[in-house]
């Protein structure tokens, strides 16, 4: 009976030792998640650094389109001036009142032809 019982519980002990799951010593992935986590770190990193950089241009561009807005009313605001000291009325008025200038009559205009050698 000694030899039953001992077969008996060599064969539990196999059964027990078939159902429990094995442990492995080494990690499934063998060292390569560290590699997949540095590389998702990476290309993470690189989306920061081109989304900061967008971001950037995206600051300057419109810093040159306020200025670019800027100089057109500048330049509106010179072409009006110009225009207006460009008058010859205005011109005319001013040469009377400063200058004591009077407009020539038409019969103390005479032309040259130079036409003629």
């Amino acid at each position: 009976m000694a030899s039953v019982a001992a077969t008996a519980a060599a064969e539990a002990a196999a059964a027990e030792a078939r159902r429990r799951p094995r442990v492995r010593a080494t990690p499934r992935l063998g060292g390569g998640g560290v590699i997949w986590i540095a590389a998702a770190a990476v290309m993470l990193a690189g989306v920061v650094f081109l989304n900061v950089a967008v971001l950037r241009l995206n600051l300057s561009m419109d810093e040159l389109a306020r200025q670019k807005t800027q100089l057109r009313a500048e330049n509106a605001a010179l072409a009006s001036q110009v225009s207006s000291a460009a008058d010859s009325l205005r011109i005319e008025a001013q040469a009377r009142r400063q200058l004591g200038l009077e407009p020539a009559a038409p019969e103390q205009i005479t032309y040259l032809d130079l036409t003629r050698r």
